[in-house]
Order: C-alpha cells, then structure tokens, then sequence
C-alpha cells in the first residue's frame, strides 16, 4: 500500500485514509497541516491499480467497516471516523 508522506511532528503513526473529493477528508487534511503532525494518507478513490486498491480497501475495513471517509488511525490502536476536530486533538495529543 503506497502512503503519501507528510512531515511534521512526530506524533505517533498517524494515517489518514481519504477521497481527493471528500470535503471532510480536506478539512481532516488541513487541520493536521495546521497541527504540524506527521501523517501518512491515502486517497482511495486515487489508487489507479486494482491489487493496491482490494489491499487499501481491506486495511481500510479493518478499522472501518462502513468504509466511509475520512478514517482517521492513530498508532495502530484507535479509529477517528468522520471530522472531529477535538477528537483528532485529543488523539494526536495536542
């Protein structure tokens, strides 16, 4: 699965799964830019391979089985669904 790399502050690992045409997913995006968080992402509907998709997909089920966007996994333990905002702070710790 190939993730964009973001730098920032290391906070933990921090992965984001998105839509490039998902406004919250944007939102998401923008609020960790404005929290200096290192993050990884990937925007789904972007992944052009069909082996890389079925194993984005799958990941992404694994902590959201609704598949909805954005998912938000911090450290391999929680799961942030939708955009919400003190959640996200409170999860990466700022």
């Amino acid at each position: 699965m190939k993730l964009k790399q973001v730098s920032g502050e290391d906070r933990g690992k921090v992965v984001l799964f998105a839509l490039s045409t998902c406004g919250w997913c944007k939102k998401t995006k923008r609020l960790l830019n404005d929290l200096g968080v290192e993050y990884s992402y990937v925007d789904v509907d972007q992944v052009k391979e069909e082996a890389e998709k079925t194993e984005v997909v799958g990941e992404l089920k694994k902590w959201n089985p609704k598949s909805s966007f954005p998912t938000l996994v911090i450290d391999d333990e929680s799961c942030i669904v939708g955009f919400k905002e003190d959640e996200i702070k409170k999860a990466i710790k700022k």
